[in-house]
């Protein structure tokens, strides 16, 4: 299509607006210059949500918003307002949530029809141009539309009241019963709902939501299960061996069509390359095995390398279109491997990785083959090396050595566009990710890459009052943080002090957790909303506690509670943490199997908790060898404090209890409390180990 004249988002900051700058439809970004337009001209208003690399979203603009006989009829009936999910997500929950009531189902594209006053009275997702397939077409939807607005006028707002009343009420979710039993619940609901031959959860789509896998190894940890590990394990496996992981330059996909995790939906995600490391090390940590430390190491490799902007931070996302093909960039024919390898490399690659003269991607019957591949684990390497007659130990550097060429031979085509927005709740995910691995792995490649991005949200997405920013790109950082902003962000941070026992970040962590409270928390019914008390007014002020492609603000901040006060002593985050669990188990907890993160934090606060303060110079070598003791027994209960053997007054504020712990005899020393009593100090790393050892935790594990 030839570009016209731009229309009002060229102004914009966001990718996905400016994909729809020269669109001949007249469309405004959210504000009040279009409502206020839509009160003048008597119209309703016609909201369009998506993000920059959601495929429909482009599929639905080529087909509809690029159509100027679509466009006109649009321009003539509605005030048309493009939004940004990602960079707007206050107002994508809201009506998201409205579509689940209209329809039962949401997605994205998202198309909401509302009043000037932002009450919505329609809701579609993914619309086609012509009507046809049992689809009413933007051609005949439009007009029917404005009919009904122009002649049915009190239907159409007796609907949005009841709508917008709905949205305020409280959650008619109603739970019951003790953290306890809604956990053992939430575990039964998800061993009814586990595809034993695949893994995952349900049918296809298939997403990885990795917190529910974290959820069932931290499980396995505090109660011995074995199938609640076999569970993680299973589709941790399964999900790395499929199409929805990326063989050849690593991450992960979006999702799988399929329940095998063959065919993915090919965007990548940023949030989602944070989370399933997290769960790979996990995995890792539970049960030793060096293959999920190398796909988190993989994730890492994708993350750093495809994803860090110059600035340090991590930009949003990667499409899953290339040269208008969803897919084109990952996508192989068996003549084009054949044009890369040759020989042994070319057939143990085929074979390994499913590569067929048809195509691999299933089709509908008679559906005519795209010769198209995805690149999978078909076989084991074992078989594969028997069809070449060599030892499996020699295979590896066969494949090696294929899938460098193939990887390069990728690079000369052209890349998925990258949403370079930097939001501050996915990097503080990615923050949380990056400082586990460092932790685990011993990596300071992670640990300078998490502490520079920290570094540029600190710097750069907080006001001079404290107050977090949600969205930067291009020089500019706006938009009013939201409670997952608060949250994810705090969660980065804490999980940074941990690997750096640098007290500046668990300053920080502390320091927007009482800001996060102040303005989230409701004080009447208990929980957080996502937006703030003097934020932007909007139709409904919601309070998400169901965990969606990330965990919910409320799940992530009883976490972050717990730890603050294990690392503090304070009671007010712990009351807090109370109070909140108190409002899910009344409102929510029915329907606990959604809320898995939050499952985990109950679990966690269920357990015995350790807290150890380590005392000496930070950098003597007796110090260092307890500290290495210390995170060698890593794991979710416990929490750990570096005092300098000197004091520190920042860490003597944080954290009044540790004033009277001191170094022994001008050794480096170690205070292991459990449970709310304390251990003598040990000096000796093998003392501290046993100590470590003796926890009811550890033993399970081991």
């Amino acid at each position: 299509m030839t570009r016209g004249k731009p229309n009002r988002l060229i102004h914009e900051k966001s990718p996905y607006l400016l994909q729809h700058a020269y669109n001949p439809v007249d469309w405004y970004p959210w504000g009040e210059e279009a409502f206020s337009r839509a009160t003048a001209e008597d119209k309703p208003v016609f909201l369009s949500i998506g993000y920059s690399t959601c495929h429909w979203c482009h599929v639905m603009a080529r087909e509809s918003f690029e159509d100027p006989q679509v466009a006109a009829l649009m321009n003539s009936s509605f005030v048309n307002i493009k939004l940004d999910r990602e960079e707007r997500p206050e107002i994508d929950h809201i009506y998201m949530a409205v579509a689940l009531e209209l329809m039962g189902t949401g997605g994205w594209p998202l198309t909401i029809v509302m009043t000037p006053e932002q009450k919505p009275f329609f809701a579609a997702t993914y619309i086609p141009r012509g009507s046809g397939f049992g689809l009413v077409g933007m051609l005949d939807l439009i007009p029917m539309i404005d009919t009904a607005w122009k002649e049915r006028r009190e239907e159409l707002l007796t609907a949005a009241d009841k709508v917008t009343v709905l949205l305020r009420m409280p959650s008619a979710d109603k739970g019951g019963g003790s953290a306890q039993e809604v956990v053992a619940r939430t575990l039964g609901d998800l061993r009814s709902n586990f595809d034993p031959e695949y893994g995952g959860f349900g049918g296809p789509p298939k997403f990885p939501t990795p917190h529910t896998l974290i959820f069932l190894l931290r499980a396995f940890q505090s109660t011995g299960d074995q199938d609640l590990l076999s569970m993680a394990e299973k589709t941790l496996l399964a999900m790395h061996a499929g199409g929805i992981y990326d063989h050849a330059g690593f991450g992960f996909h979006r999702y799988a069509m399929d329940a095998s995790w063959l065919v993915p939906h090919f965007e990548k995600m940023l949030y989602d390359q944070a989370l399933i490391a997290m769960a790979y090390i996990e995995a890792f940590r539970v049960t030793g095995q060096a293959r999920y430390r190398a796909i988190a190491r993989e994730i890492f490799t994708y993350m750093i390398r495809d994803l860090r902007g110059n600035e340090g931070a991590f930009s949003s996302a990667e499409d899953a279109e290339s040269g208008g093909k969803e897919g084109g960039f990952y996508l192989w024919t068996r003549d084009e491997i054949g044009k890369v390898l040759s020989g042994n490399e070319l057939v143990a690659f085929t074979g390994y990785y499913g590569i067929c003269r048809d195509g691999n991607i299933p089709r509908h019957t008679g559906a005519k083959s795209s010769g198209d591949n995805i690149l999978y684990n078909a076989k084991t390497e074992e078989r594969v090396a028997a069809d070449l007659g060599i030892l499996p130990g020699d295979l590896g550097n066969i494949l090696a050595s294929a899938i460098e060429k193939v990887r390069a031979a990728r690079g000369d085509r052209p890349r998925p566009a990258r949403d370079e927005k930097i939001l501050t709740d996915w990097n503080g995910l990615a923050l949380a990710a990056l400082a586990m691995g460092a932790r685990t792995f011993g990596s300071g490649e992670y640990m300078e890459a998490g502490k520079r991005a920290a570094t540029f949200i600190l710097s750069t997405m907080v006001t001079k009052e404290g107050r977090l920013l949600h969205r930067y790109r291009s020089g500019e950082a706006a938009v009013d943080g939201n409670a997952d902003d608060y949250t994810h962000l705090t969660w980065g941070l804490l999980e940074l002090y941990h690997s750096t026992l640098d007290i500046s970040f668990l300053e920080r962590a502390v320091a927007i957790t009482d800001i996060f409270v102040d303005h989230f928390w409701d004080g009447e019914r208990g929980g957080f909303f996502f937006t703030p008390d003097d934020g932007e007014p909007l139709i409904a002020r919601l309070k998400p506690v169901h965990d969606g492609a990330t965990p919910s603000a409320n799940s992530v901040a009883l976490s972050n509670l717990l730890t603050i006060t294990r690392l503090t002593g304070r009671t007010r985050y712990l009351d807090i943490a109370r109070d909140l669990v108190s409002w899910y188990l009344r409102e929510h907890a029915g329907s606990a199997a959604a809320s898995t993160w939050m499952m985990a934090s109950l679990n966690r606060a269920l357990n015995p908790s350790v807290e150890v303060v380590v005392v000496g110079d930070p950098e003597a070598a007796d110090t260092r060898a307890l500290l290495q003791v210390v995170n060698s027994h890593d794991r979710p209960e416990m929490v750990i404090l570096l005092k300098p053997a000197t004091g520190d007054p920042i860490l003597d504020h944080l954290a009044p209890f540790t004033r009277g712990f001191t170094a022994k005899s001008g050794k480096a020393s170690a205070y292991v409390c459990r449970n709310h009593a304390c251990e003598l100090p040990v000096t000796d790393p093998e003392s501290l180990k046993g100590i470590l050892d003796s926890s009811p935790a550890q033993q399970v594990q081991g």
